[in-house]
């Protein structure tokens, strides 16, 4: 599968990224398939080229949630952005419980509630019951 991504150029804390199309399994560093471009973050320079972008999409190539963003912002695609961010595992699992828990105590709430009324027509009948057999006395 084809994959277009960022390549990170430059030296230390003067990064600029290069876009290319690479396999996506294969390293990013090594041989690829077609350079798309360039992006600077410090300068916010670019230079895409547009054609052969929406050609490699056309061919079935992905690009990686940064590049599409990248691509959303200069016009290239058009949709939504996506979300990049990755959240650790711990967090999932975290936020997993948390909803598991939050659901227990709605199924909780939801019992009782319906527990609640059986209990007053329990008493109710009790209270008859007792009422009755002081009449018949």
């Amino acid at each position: 599968m084809l994959s277009i991504r960022f390549v990170r150029r430059g030296r230390r804390n003067q990064a600029h990224f290069r876009i290319v199309v690479v396999e996506k399994r294969k390293d990013p560093w090594g041989d690829f398939l077609e350079d798309l471009g360039f992006y600077n973050p410090r300068t916010k320079d670019c230079n895409l080229k547009k054609e052969r972008i929406l050609y490699w999409i056309s061919q079935g190539a992905q690009p990686t949630g940064s590049v599409h963003n990248l691509l959303v912002n200069k016009g290239v695609i058009k949709g939504p952005k996506v979300k990049v961010t990755k959240v650790h595992k711990s967090k999932q699992e975290q936020e997993q419980k948390q909803e598991l828990k939050q659901e227990s105590e709605q199924k909780q709430e939801q019992e009782q509630e319906q527990q609640e009324p059986i209990q007053d027509i329990k008493e109710e009948n009790e209270q008859k019951q007792e009422d009755n057999q002081i009449e018949q006395k």
